[in-house]
């Protein structure tokens, strides 16, 4: 007789093949996962986003640093509004049921898009006149916020619903925020200040919070959702099924 909530032994992969090791993963998901990303879409966000930075030097003789740090954060606002297009994946509903990670397939595509972002964050910065150039730790503290979101919503989209191109919806929502939230921000937040403000340090302490949360939470929409039926699953292994309990 079965005696209810013994030990279940693990079962070796199908076939009796051992799992495979991470990095093998990786190199072998590397190529198809270039071909996926959204190259098009990224590279116009950056190039939009880089003439806005520009945008000041090139029209105004004597830019403010209120104009140029504006600038900065228009564009760091329209590399996000690309990147929240990352996620798309016309074949998430097949690539769904392989055995590879989805923290993994995610994890490739983000270490895909930092490096491009570090350095179209970096020619956007040079692109503003050193004399009115805000505060360099600052801005980007705010670019990488703005960024985080942008990709944070966009792995909650697939998280929650298995969203094939949850893009244009993040980015709506992300453009939506970037126009209401210095309106609607209380005062006593002090997000949006400008450099020579004495509340920078403290509001970029405040950005840097918001950094921290969002990326917490980008992790956690990164793994597998636990579904009714393997919730179910476990459930009747441990004995404690519908079944069981008669």
């Amino acid at each position: 007789m079965r005696v209810i909530g013994e030990s279940v032994s693990v079962r070796p992969p199908a076939g009796g093949r051992p799992p495979v090791p991470l990095t093998q993963s990786a190199s072998e998901l590397l190529r198809p996962v270039v071909r996926t990303m959204p190259w098009r879409m990224i590279a116009t966000a950056a190039g939009l986003g880089l003439s806005l930075a520009a945008y000041p030097g090139l029209t105004d003789d004597e830019p403010s640093p209120w104009s140029a740090l504006i600038a900065l954060r228009a564009a760091a606002v329209a590399f996000a509004l690309g990147a929240a297009f990352l996620l798309d994946d016309p074949a998430r509903q097949i690539t769904a049921a392989v055995p590879t990670r989805r923290a993994l397939r995610h994890g490739l595509r983000l270490a895909l898009l930092v490096p491009v972002a570090a350095v179209w964050w970096t020619a956007s910065l040079l692109a503003v006149p050193e004399p009115v150039r805000p505060p360099v730790a600052g801005t980007t503290v705010e670019a990488a916020t703005i960024l985080a979101l942008a990709l944070t919503g966009a792995a909650l989209a697939v998280h929650r619903g298995d969203s094939v191109r949850p893009g244009q919806a993040v980015a709506g929502f992300l453009l939506a925020s970037a126009v209401l939230a210095p309106l609607l921000s209380p005062d006593s937040w002090a997000l949006f200040v400008d450099p020579g403000d004495p509340r920078w340090a403290v509001a970029h302490d405040r950005w840097t919070v918001l950094l921290c949360a969002v990326l917490l939470t980008g992790a956690a929409a990164a793994t597998e959702p636990v579904r009714g039926s393997a919730r179910r699953r476990l459930r009747s292994r441990s004995g404690t099924s519908d079944r069981s309990r008669g």
